[in-house]
């Protein structure tokens, strides 16, 4: 079964940096689109960020454009999300995602930007 496990989240100071994984599992990776999602407290769930199944390919939300870099490695089945210049307007939980209309979501990693 999908299996997606995020971890790499915490508790930073603004303009602190953060590298977030998730590790999936139970699918041909390399075959498929990956995203990025987050939901702060009060608000809906919104994407963050999309890498296309080679790589490529990658867009952002215009909130996080220039600050964050998502990748993966399609040998490790690996995604990742590079997140400098943090802000406390990204406090979130971060979930991964199998593409961007697939229901399956990792558990979610929290991310708090604070002083």
């Amino acid at each position: 079964q999908v299996q997606l496990v995020e971890s790499g989240g915490g508790l930073v100071q603004p303009g602190g940096s953060l590298r977030l994984s998730c590790a999936a599992s139970g699918f041909i990776f390399r075959s498929h689109v990956m995203s990025w999602y987050r939901q702060a407290p009060g608000k809906e769930r919104e994407l963050v960020a999309v890498i296309t199944s080679a790589g490529g390919t990658t867009n952002y939300a215009d909130s996080v454009k220039g600050r964050f870099t998502i990748s993966r490695d399609n040998d490790k089945n690996m995604v990742y999300l590079q997140m400098n210049s943090l802000e406390p307007e990204d406090t979130a939980v971060y979930y991964c995602r199998l593409g961007t209309s697939y229901d399956y979501w990792g558990q979610g990693t929290q991310v708090t930007v604070s002083s």
